[in-house]
Formats: C-alpha cells, sequence, structure tokens
C-alpha cells in the first residue's frame, strides 16, 4: 500500500508539474493582450525589465515579472533594440521580445524636392510632429534633395546632418567627373550655378541647354538676369506670390543678377544632382538667350534680335491667354 501510495503521489507530482510546464509555455508562447496592431517605442537605452513595465503599462501583456522571468528562461539572450515596432494582434510575448531583437524598426519618410530653399527645409522637418529637437535654418545649397527615412523620436538635427552629408558625398563624387573648360571654378560656384539652373527651368531635358547658356553668359562677362535671383533676397526663396516690380530688378544687391556682373554670392536653393550634373557637364551651344514658349519650356537663342522675336510670340501667347 505504502508503495502504491508513493506511486500515486509522485504521478499526481508529475503532473502537476506537467499542468504547470504547460501552463508556463503556454504563458510565453500562448496569445498575449495585444488585441489590435500596436505601434510600440523601445527607448534609446531601455533595459528589457523597463521595456516589460511599459508593456504591462500599456496593457500588452498581462504581467511585467512573468513576461521577464519566461524571457530569461525561454527567449533568447539577444540584446533588445531602440526604435518604433508594429506588434501584430494576438502576438505572444515571445514574439514580442523577437520582435525587439530581431524585428524591423517602423521608418518614416521626408521628401526634399529639387529646388526646395533652405527656409522651406526647415518648415518642412520642423512641421514633422514625429521629429524632435530645435535645428536652424540650414546654409542654403547645404541640403541634397532626396527622399530620406527616419525613426520616430529621432532629432530633427540627425536627419539634417543625413541631408547635408549626402549633398556633400555627391558634390565629392561629381567634381571629379567635371568637364573641360566649364565656367566654375570651384564646387561652390558649381552649386550656386546649379541653383540657378534649377530654379529657372522644371523641364529634365533643358538643364543641360539652360547649364550651357549661363556658362557662356558667366564666360562672356554679361547679366546673367536670372529673375529667381531677384525673387532670393525678398523672399529667401518662397514663391514671390506676384509679378516682380521694376524697383525690385533695379535694386542692388549681393543676389541680383540684373544689377551684378557673375554669379550671386550664394545659392538661391537646394539644387538636385541633375542641375548640379548639368552644371558640370554642360550643353555646348552658343545660346545666350532664353525665353518661356508656352509648353513649359523654353525658346533658346544665339543674338539678341533672335531673343525679340521669341520674346514677341511669347507675349503673343499670353494675351491670347488673356494674361496681358
Amino acid at each position: 500500500m505504502k508503495k502504491t501510495g508513493a506511486l500515486i503521489i509522485g504521478a499526481v507530482a508529475a503532473l502537476v508539474l506537467a499542468i504547470g510546464a504547460i501552463w508556463f509555455a503556454s504563458g510565453w508562447w500562448g496569445g498575449a493582450d495585444v488585441e489590435e496592431d500596436t505601434n510600440f517605442i523601445v527607448p534609446s537605452g531601455a533595459t528589457l525589465t523597463s521595456v516589460a513595465n511599459k508593456l504591462e503599462d500599456e496593457g500588452l501583456i498581462g504581467s511585467a515579472d512573468g513576461f521577464l522571468l519566461r524571457a530569461k528562461i525561454l527567449g533568447s539572450g539577444d540584446p533588445i533594440k531602440a526604435g518604433e515596432f508594429l506588434l501584430p494582434s494576438g502576438a505572444s510575448p515571445a514574439r514580442i521580445l523577437d520582435t525587439f531583437q530581431h524585428g524591423e524598426v517602423i521608418r518614416r519618410f521626408v521628401t526634399i524636392p529639387e529646388g526646395l530653399p533652405s527656409i522651406m527645409v526647415y518648415e518642412r522637418l520642423m512641421a514633422e510632429d514625429l521629429l524632435t529637437g530645435e535645428i536652424p535654418v540650414p546654409a542654403e545649397g547645404s541640403v541634397l534633395p532626396d527622399t530620406y527615412d527616419f525613426e520616430r523620436g529621432e532629432s530633427r538635427g540627425e536627419v539634417l546632418a543625413r541631408m547635408q552629408a549626402a549633398m556633400k558625398n555627391y558634390l565629392a563624387e561629381a567634381w571629379p567627373k567635371r568637364g573641360d573648360d566649364i565656367a566654375v571654378d570651384s564646387i561652390e560656384e558649381a552649386v550656386i550655378l546649379a541653383s540657378i539652373v534649377e530654379k529657372e527651368t522644371g523641364v529634365a531635358r533643358e538643364r543641360k541647354m539652360v547649364a550651357g547658356l549661363y556658362s557662356n553668359r558667366v564666360k562672356d562677362g554679361m547679366l546673367l538676369q536670372a529673375d529667381p535671383t531677384i525673387i532670393y533676397p525678398i523672399t529667401k526663396g518662397k514663391p514671390l506670390g506676384r509679378r516682380i516690380r521694376q524697383s525690385e530688378i533695379a535694386a542692388i544687391n549681393d543676389y541680383n543678377t540684373y544689377t551684378m556682373v557673375g554669379l550671386p554670392k550664394g545659392p538661391i536653393t537646394n539644387p538636385g544632382r541633375e542641375s548640379i550634373a548639368a552644371v558640370l557637364n554642360p550643353a555646348e551651344t552658343t545660346a545666350r538667350y532664353m525665353v518661356a514658349d508656352g509648353t513649359g519650356g523654353h525658346a533658346f537663342a544665339e543674338t539678341l534680335d533672335e531673343h525679340n522675336a521669341n520674346v514677341a510670340k511669347w507675349f503673343e501667347i499670353r494675351r491670347e491667354r488673356g494674361e496681358m
């Protein structure tokens, strides 16, 4: 009888242990309290203990202590990563930990289009609520237009630094590939002239031609007479919203190329790769003049007489449209 009783006790104990093991395991690989897809942020420098407490506080697990105990016994010892993660509906504690250790951080994107001036780059970054911290208005021409990814909670300074590093890297790559006898003597001058090309045409196929035209004017010592250089001192590159006044055309400053020979003292926007490449390898052309042609592009001319004829055609188009 004693032997039978001991066997029964042993069997009961084994059953209890088995049930306990199943319960313990199900608490790890079974569903947690993630009722719907949820974004969860692991702060920089967070420990697994602090993350477990945060999970409990946000109602995503039942017990931080239980999560930590199971993680220690059943989970991987790999470190967790900082960032924002997506926890899918029904995710188990095991999957939650694996997500923090090996999952992809959610990344978001901010786009800087070609020709966006630095004041508007600043405004775009400051308006992004998922970024943190303050930044100054970046130097004009220091940001490479592109789409950049970022993490929730990342500092604006870090994102801006990547944008500026991208410009420096691109210029370092592009400058050695410049053509012979170009109109600029330095990377800085290339960015200035490229910023004018960027603002003067939105037609990709014209960039090299516009760069060739302005290169000819620089070499000849002609006034560049680029309207965007009139606007820049007034708005810092934002749209003027009206026609340019005669007094503004006649204004003398470091940017207005209607009253000064040569390049402005600095860029008037952030030029893109194609405009920079166009300045470094412009079209071979004899054109010195251009005017809108009514299709979004420009009519180019070598002589002033040809240019005046093109201007007359443009005025006629505008009259037909009721713009004059």
